[in-house]
């Protein structure tokens, strides 16, 4: 049952029921009487006990017969309950994905936008960033100029049993969320120890120098496609982006002693590469020297059988013309003979018929050959 007095709403003049005027007017306060300290008379203040009474008949009026009735309960109960519903509804956003649990049991994943799902405590949604690329690093911590090694890690041996100091950085992002949360207890450290693990395997198959030099994306790749089949294995909802390697050295203590192998390695490397240039030089030169005198010497052997062999034919076609003829053929031998050595003789003719006569019998042939004038040119003057 609500009070109303002259001139004011239901709780009286004034906003709260106070008399005299609305406002502060004439002195009031809010509670509708003059303020205590203003020396003056009023009302005093509404009672809270008061005024909580009163609500309590405003809903009373709502709710007849109250809450403690039946209609009243039903009415309550019925309020929570959507409540309860409506609290059930919740937004995915564009880079996460909503996995949804039914009394902790996942039940499936859910796309971005706006989903319902069963409120707790029946239900739960879980909303993991699954764009977000998660990075790794193994063999050192930090970055810029404050990385701190982290030699249990870095140190790996390499297939031909020597020690490399590798550091790397893998990066990985979620590609099932319900795989990622429900399938391993840790998946960011199993992804590190089993990225460490597959390039331990790859560099334990390849040599110090390849890891340090020409294979190292190489072996970067390989390692990569492996920790992928791994996670796969597991099935932890994972794909691997990237495993790059930053650093592949020696170990600090032995790095002075390996330079000097790597030094010497290099001076073998340089005198090789010379002594093949000189041998690639030298032994075409000598083989090329060789053929040419082999094929000198058979072009000689070739001239002198076939000498010889004209040499035996004419012998036996002139042995067979002395057998037809031996008289002829001493003859004309005697004859060739002859002129073959008076050729080479100095000729003087002595007339015996011309003795007696006041000549002398002497012709000197060679020096008249000499003296004789040499046959004028076709075509000149006499």
């Amino acid at each position: 049952m609500f009070y109303k007095q002259q001139g004011g709403g239901p709780w009286g003049s004034g906003p709260w029921g106070g008399g005299g005027g609305g406002g502060n007017n004439g002195g009031g306060n809010p509670w509708g009487g003059r303020d205590r300290n203003s020396g003056g008379g009023g009302s005093p203040p509404p009672d809270l006990e008061e005024l909580l009474r009163r609500s309590q008949d405003r809903l009373k009026r709502m709710v007849p017969g109250g809450f403690g009735s039946l209609r009243g309960l039903w009415i309550l109960a019925a309020a929570i309950v959507l409540f309860w519903a409506a609290s059930g509804a919740y937004m995915v956003q564009p880079d996460e994905e909503g996995v949804e649990l039914l009394f902790g049991k996942y039940v499936k994943t859910t796309q971005p936008g706006l989903n319902f799902w069963f409120p707790a405590p029946i239900g739960e949604v879980i909303r993991p960033k699954v764009t977000q690329t998660n990075q790794e690093t193994i063999g050192f911590r930090g970055s810029g100029n404050n990385i701190r090694e982290m030699p249990a890690e870095s140190h790996v041996l390499a297939g031909d049993q020597n020690i490399v100091d590798i550091q790397f950085v893998v990066q990985w992002r979620i590609r099932d969320a319900g795989e990622f949360l429900f399938n391993l207890r840790d998946p960011q450290g199993t992804v590190k120890v089993a990225a460490e693990s597959a390039l331990r395997e790859v560099v334990g198959r390849n040599p110090l120098q390849a890891v340090m030099t020409n294979q190292r994306d190489q072996i970067a790749q390989q390692a990569h496609e492996l920790l992928q089949q791994i996670m796969d294995g597991y099935k932890a909802g994972v794909t691997i982006l990237d495993l790059r390697i930053q650093k592949a050295d020696p170990p600090k203590e032995v790095i002075d002693a390996f330079n000097d192998v790597q030094r010497a390695k290099q001076d073998e490397e340089r005198l090789r590469n010379e002594a093949l240039a000189y041998r690639n030089d030298i032994v075409p030169r000598a083989k090329g020297e060789a053929a040419r005198m082999v094929q000198n010497a058979t072009a000689e052997k070739e001239k002198l059988v076939k000498e010889a062999e004209g040499e035996a034919a004419r012998f036996t076609a002139f042995y067979q013309t002395y057998v037809a003829n031996k008289d002829i053929t001493a003859r004309r031998m005697y004859l060739e003979t002859m002129q073959d050595v008076l050729a080479k003789a100095n000729k003087v003719i002595v007339d015996d018929k011309a003795r007696g006569s006041g000549v002398v019998p002497y012709l000197p042939l060679p020096e008249v050959a000499k003296k004789a004038p040499a046959p004028a040119a076709k075509g000149s003057a006499p």
